[in-house]
């Protein structure tokens, strides 16, 4: 596997028939020169100085919609976004979804524009992009053009592109049962403790999901620092948590008039709900930190992980409570 996501620029997209104008033209002149020069991509007008350097943009509707006699000065928006040709396309895409905009100019480093990513091409890219996702979030290894178009492959390269996360997976399921064995006793002495470890492992696995689907696109779009992400997700994980270990209380209560393990099955989903919040979003960012897409730190690997957490939290609680 890579040590790095692979990249695709803005580039691949550029298309360098546009429409432009001159900052002291008027809004009818402009028109009556693009309706004769026809460019292919007249969604959006970049404004142009004599260097071909960028000063503005506006829309081709909000052209035709100005006073003929309003000069381009005074009517573009100057801190319109663009992006340059090595720009990673998500980001393009990010940065145009961030500004409400359906096209961005492309220049160069000296910021001349060389042409501009039509709305078509961020459209394309978002869904190629959140097909990548969906693709490593269930732990499918590769994200190549093959990958992409998975449920078309034979089932031999299916099963290699998705077995390397499982694998991993499968270790970690060994170290759960291991966990499982080392609380042997604990079972024996009360058989009813062993009930609840499935519901309790999909609560956690069902929370953890939920914040890792919401942090593998949000760590790209989001521009808040990981103390203050991570301390609201914990904040909604317990939250959760609570709800859930309250609304399971008097039930657990009910079925087995045991006080104590009531307590500590709300307590276990309650404290479960908080962690497994915790390292849905702290995977991804991991991953991300270290050069992998975000995407790669959910799935099979998160999922079995949290399983383990889960069940070394749920028995710990579980002798505390003296059951």
């Amino acid at each position: 596997m890579s040590r790095r996501r692979h990249r695709e620029s803005v580039a691949a997209y550029l298309a360098p028939s546009f429409a432009w104008a001159g900052p002291d033209e008027t809004a009818g002149e402009a028109v009556a020169r693009l309706a004769r020069e026809k460019p292919h991509n007249a969604e959006l007008v970049c404004v142009v100085k004599g260097d071909r350097t960028l000063a503005g943009a506006l829309s081709l509707g909000r052209l035709i919609a100005l006073a003929p006699e309003l000069r381009l000065r005074d009517a573009m928006q100057a801190d319109f976004p663009h992006v340059q040709p090595d720009t990673d396309q998500e980001t393009a895409a990010s940065i145009a979804l961030h500004h409400g905009v359906d096209a961005l100019p492309v220049v160069d480093a000296h910021g001349r524009v060389l042409g501009i990513m039509p709305s078509q091409a961020l459209l394309q890219v978002l869904r190629r992009e959140h097909v990548e996702d969906l693709h490593r979030l269930a732990g499918i290894q590769r994200e190549t053009t093959v990958a992409r178009h998975a449920m078309d492959d034979p089932p031999l390269r299916r099963a290699r592109h998705r077995l390397p996360w499982l694998l991993l997976g499968l270790i970690g399921a060994m170290l759960a049962t291991a966990a499982m064995a080392g609380f042997e006793t604990t079972i024996e002495a009360h058989v009813a403790v062993a009930f609840f470890v499935p519901g309790l492992v999909y609560l956690a696995d069902a929370i953890g999901t939920q914040s890792e689907a919401i942090a593998v696109r949000g760590l790209s779009l989001t521009r808040s620092g990981i103390a203050r992400l991570l301390t609201g997700e914990i904040r909604t994980g317990l939250l959760i948590g609570a709800t859930l270990g309250a609304v399971c209380f008097f039930p657990v209560l009910l079925a087995f008039c045991e006080p104590r393990l009531a307590a500590a099955v709300s307590t276990s989903v309650f404290v479960a709900g908080g962690l497994a919040s915790a390292m849905g979003l702290l995977f991804p960012w991991c991953f991300a930190r270290a050069g992998y897409d975000p995407a790669y730190g959910s799935g099979p690997v998160a999922t079995v992980i949290q399983d383990l957490i889960s069940l070394l939290v749920y028995f710990a609680i579980v002798r505390a409570f003296g059951v």
